[in-house]
């Protein structure tokens, strides 16, 4: 209904009149004869490859509308596509010859494309968005299992984040982050979260990172997101520190490297948590600091020490 209702605003409005002869008349006195000039019929002549028009405009409007409405609502007798089109497009083609209109002939070739696509058809729903899931991952996690997401810093102006559980613990919307390295440190039998801290790795003071990792205890998981620089400060000992928690890059961790690492006091093979962006003038993204690197998964949780 809502096409009709534009197609007959098109034609009322904007009526093409090249293939009818022009009358010499005033518009006075045409508007005064249009009523005793509708649908009577005058002889057809052929000038110049067009057709005139039996019909009044008023009239020719008319049957316009009448030709399009019949085309568009008149009932499919087929369940098929092709078949609804294939009526509508008979019906169509001999109201346009009666009609003798150009313009018809148009707006009726819209009405075919129409019905040939199924827009005759009840929209189908739009596609639901895939499910997300604790930390915005694709797919659940499995039971006792906790799930994270780890973003490090875009060079030194957007800050890194620390998912876990689907609660951010580490966000600039919660003005907790700093340059350096960004740490949260959990229970790995429980999940509960015991400490948030951050180390400025360029001008810090490298003990307070000594005394924050030294006296873990066993099971403690460690999230660690960096933020513009995170190696300058680094000495051997907190090297080595960070490698008994299950890390192999930080070794190599150079200045303002992207890095981001999951490890646990005690573990005993090497976190499959890590990743790091190596600093290069050549590969940057930003100037003068590598891309973002953002990280998830599910840790499993640690049954309780015995004893």
């Amino acid at each position: 209904r809502q096409l009709v209702s534009t197609l007959k605003a098109q034609v009322v409005g904007t009526p093409r009149w090249g293939n009818r002869a022009r009358s010499s008349e005033s518009p006075s006195r045409r508007a005064s004869n249009s009523s005793s000039l509708a649908f009577q019929p005058a002889q057809q002549q052929r000038r110049r490859g067009q057709y005139l028009s039996r019909y009044s405009p008023a009239a020719w409007r008319q049957k316009v509308y009448e030709t399009l409405n019949h085309a568009i609502n008149s009932p499919p007798q087929s369940s098929g596509r092709a078949a609804v089109g294939g009526a509508h497009l008979a019906a169509g083609h001999l109201a346009v010859r009666r009609a003798g209109g150009f313009l018809c002939a148009q707006l009726l070739q819209r009405v075919k494309i129409l019905h040939f696509s199924g827009a005759s058809e009840k929209p189908t729903a739009a596609e639901p968005r895939p499910r997300k899931y604790k930390c915005g991952l694709s797919a659940p996690c499995p039971a006792k299992h906790l799930a994270f997401r780890l973003v490090s810093g875009a060079a030194n102006v957007i800050g890194p984040k620390i998912c876990l559980e689907d609660k951010m613990l580490i966000s600039s919307v919660k003005n907790n982050v700093g340059r350096g390295l960004n740490i949260a440190l959990v229970n790995g039998v429980t999940g509960e979260l015991l400490d948030i801290k951050t180390f400025d790795m360029w001008a810090g003071d490298i003990s307070d990172l000594l005394k924050f990792i030294r006296p873990l205890h066993e099971g403690t998981l460690v999230f660690v997101a960096s933020f513009d620089d995170a190696a300058t400060k680094m000495n051997d000992e907190s090297r080595r520190l960070f490698e008994d928690l299950g890390s192999t890059a930080v070794k190599e961790l150079a200045f303002r490297d992207s890095w981001v690492f999951v490890g646990a006091k005690g573990i005993e093979n090497k976190s499959p948590f890590e990743q790091r962006m190596k600093n290069s003038k050549t590969n940057n993204k930003y100037e003068g600091w590598p891309e973002s690197l953002e990280m998830d998964g599910c840790i499993p949780l640690r049954p309780p020490l015995e004893g």
